[in-house]
């Protein structure tokens, strides 16, 4: 995606009160384009498969098919796009589920409507995306439930990827770390590389994942 393209977004949520607000606040920010709504994840999917949107904000919990599973189906007809869950649910086993199948965000209903703009740029760069208010919470839930398999494998990284793993472990976008560490932002992104490659994981919010589970990080206070 290059500087001038808009993100084309699909809102699936079975409120249309929800899905209208969606639409009227994100449609005031110049880089972004509605391109449908859906009620429910059978047809966020049917919809997904004709338009390709490049970022699905979707509910959770919907009638006929619910977030969790329209996330799974999407994530394997239509791998190029980014998945954002935004849901009034409280964060529990099933919301970590939906983490850990790879999703790219997940965000509060009553996120700020700067804050959202600010977590659609940051998936549509490539990079996932965690509420500050729900980190710690998501990161508590997957500790609980990743311990460490005995006769692991030993992860080596040097000092400075495990620095930069520390930040990835917090809502900072890779620029932030950047400034942070005061280094270029491909130097941040390059660590990553390295760290995902080390941890055999897909992307940033796996790679999380796998480091609370390995007992290389420890939850951000």
């Amino acid at each position: 995606m290059t500087s001038k393209e808009k993100i084309r977004l699909m809102i699936v949520d079975d409120h249309s009160v929800v899905r209208k607000g969606l639409i009227m606040v994100l449609r005031l920010e110049p880089d972004f384009e509605i391109v449908g709504e859906a009620e429910n994840g059978r047809r966020a999917l049917e919809l997904a498969r004709q338009l390709k949107p490049d970022l699905v904000m979707l509910d959770l919990v919907m009638p006929e098919m619910d977030g969790k599973a329209a996330a799974l189906a999407l994530q394997a007809e239509l791998p190029l796009t980014k998945i954002l869950v935004l849901t009034g649910v409280e964060i529990d086993e099933g919301v970590v589920d939906v983490l850990a199948s790879g999703v790219d965000g997940y965000v509060p209903k009553d996120i700020e409507p700067h804050e959202l703009a600010n977590a659609i740029r940051t998936i549509a760069q490539g990079e996932a995306y965690l509420h500050p208010a729900m980190a710690r919470r998501v990161l508590e839930k997957m500790s609980v439930r990743q311990t460490k398999t005995p006769g692991e494998p030993q992860i080596h990284l040097t000092p400075r990827e495990s620095e930069v793993l520390r930040y990835m472990a917090s809502p900072a976008t890779y620029r932030e770390i950047a400034d942070q560490l005061f280094v270029s932002e491909e130097t941040i992104r390059s660590h990553a590389k390295h760290i995902l490659g080390k941890l055999n994981q897909p992307n940033r919010a796996q790679a999380v994942l796998a480091a609370v589970r390995a007992g290389l990080i420890n939850l951000p206070d």
